[in-house]
């Protein structure tokens, strides 16, 4: 399967750089396992885009090249045009905000306004401007009340909204959430995804739930054994029942697309 999309064009008659730009990355870790063999993938400012595919097809993998997490393959990626090198770390790390599975590996601090805080503070926002982020961001995921509780004391929806709101307080221009919806209560994932529908945001989701790939991405990307295998409209992709069997991925019982 194949999308095909026009490139917006820039004021004078230039043309837009993507979003995002991963040109031919491979990679194998240490032990010799080769997790990518050449993913191409271009995002489009303001896209929403699923990757889907079975557990170790290096869909992680994937996600944590992007921003710099892991390095020392072959190719490239670029963000909004700036190349990830050694010397733009520190931007893309900014401009690529990457909100794990797991809320606890990014809440840590005394109280929910601490872990917002953190991380626009460790890239030298201070003062009245920190604050405004943080309120920002938090009204945003709909947690300003909670700015003074544990994040402990939170139930495991109110912490991924959190872990979100650490994210966007940076003010990212890419998120990538690695399964936003696991574990989620069905009412806190509904809340979620009204949250992440009202985010103006490039957006890159890692999911095995493929309802809620549907509900968010108007595109997905199927990844299997380290390539790129379909990138269709989501909806085109889930009816294919033979794509999704050759790749280990079936709708829920009962589901229907129509």
């Amino acid at each position: 399967m194949a999308l095909t999309q026009e490139v917006p064009a820039e004021p004078g008659g230039g043309t837009a750089p993507p979003a995002l730009l991963v040109d031919r990355l491979a990679y194998a870790y240490p032990d010799g396992h080769q997790a990518l063999f050449g993913i191409d993938l271009r995002v489009e400012p303001g896209e929403r885009v699923a990757v889907l595919g079975p557990n170790g097809a290096g869909k992680t993998t994937l996600v944590l090249h992007l921003n710099g997490v892991l390095s020392g393959g072959q190719g490239r990626v670029e963000v909004a045009g700036l190349p990830l090198t050694k010397r733009t770390l520190r931007e893309i790390r900014r401009r690529v905000g990457i909100v794990f599975q797991d809320p606890d590996d990014q809440l840590f601090m005394p109280t929910v306004r601490d872990d917002v805080a953190f991380g626009p503070a460790n890239f030298g926002l201070r003062g009245p401007d920190l604050d405004a982020r943080v309120t920002q961001a938090l009204d945003a995921v709909g947690m300003t009340a909670h700015a003074d509780r544990s994040p402990l004391h939170l139930s495991g929806g109110q912490r991924r909204r959190v872990a979100l709101a650490t994210v966007l307080a940076c003010d990212p221009e890419i998120l990538v959430l690695d399964e936003p919806s696991a574990n989620l209560e069905p009412v806190a994932r509904r809340e979620l995804a009204e949250v992440l529908l009202a985010l103006n945001r490039t957006m890159l989701m890692v999911t095995h739930d493929l309802p809620y790939a549907l509900q968010l991405c108007p595109r997905s990307v199927l990844i299997d054994d380290g390539v790129i295998v379909a990138d269709a409209p989501t909806r085109d992709l889930l009816s294919d029942p033979a794509l999704l069997a050759a790749h280990r991925l079936e709708l829920p019982f009962g589901f229907r697309l129509d």
